[in-house]
């Protein structure tokens, strides 16, 4: 009689990205079961387009449970908005803006001026005003721990007080994947299913799944002025200082956000495969490499964070 060895199971083996794409499937499942009002913030800008892809496969074939919010600083690049609003079509979703503008047309918040003014910091009162209006308790987030130290501190459930601030004495143990969503009336939380991607995996996850972006991601010809070390985009926001002359230049986009503080670096990458070899050689995250109002201070992103910013 033959004796047929036993046999061994097939080992299951998720790759690098299938297993984050796992994670944060999980983390958008989790809180459609435990929150009753979240909300997606969805700017239009990579991160934001990568998390988005990641919710409507979490919930496909039904559509996404919870709306898209974007704070509009009316500073924004005419590609962004124009990507927003075409996803916005094409998925079906329904989409809450809330405006700087019309925060400080009502006297809610005072614009800075001067030429190096920005209202990227004026978007923390408006995200504020719009939970507050919306009854959100959960908000999703686009931010990464590889992006900025301060966020490197966040949780991927961070929760927010009632004036939406954030204490990083308060953060909660987040062991084996379980979450603690619990809160006070009033509390929310800030939800972050990137966490533990890095740039890198952003862009190969771009360029696996056919993520669609704006196209001031990839190589393209604009107006620049350099300043303070940086690549500015010459356009309508942005006031020129004394010796400024602007040049053109072939640039993209790493990170995208006000049009007068988020900074371009010169590139031929036109693809998502020449990015991908750009990113891996790079030693200075996008943030750090071009967003000025990350440079008001050492702890200026943690400052923020801590009136409400994410």
């Amino acid at each position: 009689m033959t004796t047929v060895p036993p046999q061994r199971p097939p080992i299951y083996e998720l790759s690098l990205l299938g297993a984050l794409e796992a994670e944060s499937v999980h983390i958008f499942r989790e809180v459609a079961a435990t929150f009753s009002r979240p909300v997606l913030l969805f700017s239009g800008g990579k991160d934001s387009a990568v998390m988005l892809h990641l919710a409507t496969k979490a919930f496909w074939p039904a559509p996404l449970p919870f709306p898209v919010l974007h704070i509009d600083t009316g500073h924004n690049f005419d590609e962004v908005i124009d990507f927003r609003d075409r996803t916005v079509e094409r998925l079906g979703l329904r989409s809450i803006v809330a405006s700087v503008q019309d925060d400080i047309d009502a006297g809610r918040t005072v614009e800075d001026d001067g030429p190096h003014a920005t209202r990227n910091r004026l978007q923390t009162g408006t995200l504020l005003r719009a939970l507050r209006e919306g009854g959100f308790d959960a908000v999703f987030g686009g931010a990464r721990r590889d992006e900025e130290k301060a966020r490197a501190k966040e949780r991927i459930f961070s929760l927010r007080d009632e004036f939406g601030q954030w204490d990083p004495k308060a953060q909660r143990p987040e062991l084996w994947q379980l979450y603690n969503g619990r809160h006070r009336r009033g509390e929310h939380m800030r939800v972050f299913p990137l966490s533990n991607w890095t740039e890198l995996d952003i862009w190969r996850y771009i360029r696996d799944e056919g993520v669609d972006l704006p196209s001031l991601y990839y190589a393209h010809r604009r107006p620049v002025i350099e300043r303070d070390g940086m690549l500015l985009a010459h356009n309508r926001f942005l006031a020129l200082l004394p010796g400024e002359t602007p040049r053109e230049s072939l640039v993209r986009f790493r990170t995208v956000g006000d049009a007068t503080c988020t900074g371009c670096v010169e590139s031929a990458a036109a693809t998502a495969d020449e990015v991908i070899t750009e990113v891996a050689a790079s030693r200075v995250t996008e943030r750090g490499a071009t967003r000025a109002d990350d440079r008001i201070s050492d702890a200026g992103m943690e400052d923020r964070k801590r009136e409400g910013y994410f």
